[in-house]
C-alpha cells in the first residue's frame, strides 16, 4: 500500500481502537500512531485513573496529546487509533468510527484490567460522559456525532482480524478496487 495513506480510526473506550489499529497497520504495512492518556500516565508513572483527574483538571493534557498526534500523523503512511483521530485528520484517507455497546465495552475493559465489569460498566459510563464534555468544551466536537466518518464498524459482530477484513475491503473499494 501506499505511504500516502492515512488512516484515522476512532471510538470510544473498549471499541478495539488499539488492536485494531494495530492490526491494520500490520496489515498495511503503515506506522502506528496510537499515544494515548495511556502512555502519558505510564511515562509520568502514575496510575491511570489518577492521570485522568489531572487530565480533568488542566487542558494543556488534551492539547498536547492531540496536537502530538496530528503532527505524528502528518507524513503520511500512518494508522492514527485516537478517540479523536476521524476529527483530527479530516482528510484521512479513510476515517473509521468502531462502535460497541456500553455492556461490551466494560466487559472488555474489565477482563484488560482485571477489574468487576459491574465496576468497569459505571466507570465507563462516568467517563464517556466526562470525555464528551471535555471535547465539546476544547473542540466543539461531540463524540457521540461521528457522521464524518467513512465507515461504521460495530466490533461486536466479529473477531479483530474480521473487523480488518472489512476495513480493507471498503478501504480498496474507496480506492476503485485497486
Amino acid at each position: 500500500m501506499s505511504s500516502e495513506l492515512t488512516i484515522a480510526v476512532s471510538g470510544k473506550s473498549g471499541c478495539g481502537n488499539t488492536t485494531v489499529s494495530t492490526l491494520l497497520a500490520q496489515r498495511l504495512g503503515l506506522r502506528l500512531i496510537n499515544y494515548t492518556f495511556h502512555n502519558m500516565a505510564e511515562e509520568r508513572g502514575l496510575p491511570f485513573e489518577q492521570f485522568v483527574r489531572l487530565v480533568e483538571q488542566d487542558d494543556q493534557y488534551d492539547l498536547y496529546l492531540d496536537r502530538h498526534q496530528v503532527e505524528l500523523a502528518s507524513a503520511g503512511g500512518c494508522v492514527l487509533g485516537s478517540r479523536l483521530a476521524i476529527w483530527l485528520l479530516p482528510a484521512a484517507t479513510l476515517r473509521i468510527y468502531l462502535t460497541a455497546s456500553l455492556e461490551e465495552r466494560a466487559r472488555r475493559i474489565a477482563r484488560r484490567e482485571g477489574s468487576d465489569p459491574a465496576l468497569s460498566r459505571k466507570a465507563v459510563e462516568e467517563r464517556d460522559n466526562r470525555d464528551r464534555k471535555r471535547y465539546l468544551r476544547l473542540y466543539k466536537i461531540d463524540i457521540d456525532d461521528y457522521r464524518l466518518a467513512d465507515l461504521v464498524v460495530d466490533t461486536e459482530t466479529g473477531e479483530p482480524p474480521y473487523i480488518v477484513e472489512t476495513i480493507l475491503a471498503a478501504l480498496r473499494a474507496r480506492q476503485g478496487g485497486a
